[in-house]
């Protein structure tokens, strides 16, 4: 029996979030002007008060939902992970957890990763879709044919539960695989609100600037495994982490893979820790004899 610590990515963000933590507890207070300084502007100012559009922005809402989580974290009794894993983003919220990175080193790496993404996705007119109701083979059959036929790039990126994968691509590859999707026999394709093609080859120009930012940090061995989104399988070596981190830009997050595989690795228990409940819905799911709550 295993007890694992799960930490959301982008689109948990929330008006208000860690406002309640700030107020009563000294430790996260302290942390969130920490965080402040870093940043060079209130960021927390922005988390608490807010407009959901402010929260939007990637530059603002990766560094809020990892300080949300980080924070949370730090003022848990008794947190002690045998493993450990993060969405996307949440992936760095899982390493300064099982003291990989250090809370400073974690918000700067997030910082570079925001900045940078904003950046690709500035370059190329990209977007994301959530396909419902597909079996992850068709998904990936019909963008092949995408690509292969109207040469638009289009790919798997989120595998969250059975039943719910988000693509990722071109303005255009994204219309053409809505239509195709549904015709394919998926309930429900529909373009979410982001600005770019997270977790594929469009991501590519933000590579660099990660790559580099996480060879000047120091990485430290965990105190457990950290399932990356990039493998789905347990990491403990520091420099296969760095690589995993830096190639989850333009890789799928594998999220079903990974909690299969760590319930296969004897977890029993989740702890979603962070803002909102995303990712306890998504591993009820994925594998319902398990327990998934929030922090």
């Amino acid at each position: 029996m295993k007890h694992a610590y799960v930490f959301p990515g982008q689109g948990a963000q929330f008006s208000g979030m860690g406002k309640e933590l700030y107020e009563t507890n000294s430790q996260a207070k302290e942390l969130f002007e920490k965080a402040n300084e870093i940043a060079q502007f209130r960021i927390s100012d922005i988390m608490f008060t807010g407009s959901d559009e402010d929260l939007k922005q990637t530059r603002v809402t990766q560094p809020a939902v990892f300080l949300h989580s980080v924070i949370q974290y730090r003022t848990l009794e008794n947190a002690r992970p045998d493993m450990v894993a993060g969405h996307s983003l949440g992936e760095f919220s899982a390493l300064v957890a099982n003291n990989t990175l250090s809370f400073e080193d974690g918000l700067k790496l997030v910082m570079v990763r925001a900045k940078a993404m904003q950046y690709a996705c500035e370059l190329n007119p990209s977007s994301m879709a959530a396909v419902l109701g597909l079996e992850d083979a068709k998904v990936e059959e019909v963008c092949k044919a995408i690509r292969d036929e109207a040469g638009e790039i289009v790919v798997p990126a989120n595998y969250n539960c059975p039943g719910q994968l988000v693509i990722s691509g071109s303005t255009k590859g994204i219309e053409i695989a809505i239509v195709k999707m549904k015709e394919a026999g998926a309930k429900r394709a529909l373009p979410l609100p982001v600005g770019g093609a997270f977790h594929s080859p469009l991501m590519e120009p933000a590579k660099n600037e990660l790559a580099a930012a996480i060879a000047a940090a120091v990485f430290n061995p965990p105190a457990c495994p950290i399932y990356q989104n990039f493998t789905a399988k347990p990491v403990t070596d520091p420099e296969v982490i760095k690589k995993n981190l830096v190639d989850q830009l333009t890789g799928a997050v594998r999220w079903t893979q990974s909690v299969q595989q760590m319930i296969e690795d004897g977890a029993t228990r989740f702890t979603e820790v962070g803002p909102g409940k995303v990712l306890q819905g998504l591993i009820g799911k994925i594998d319902k004899t398990v327990t998934a709550v929030s922090a």
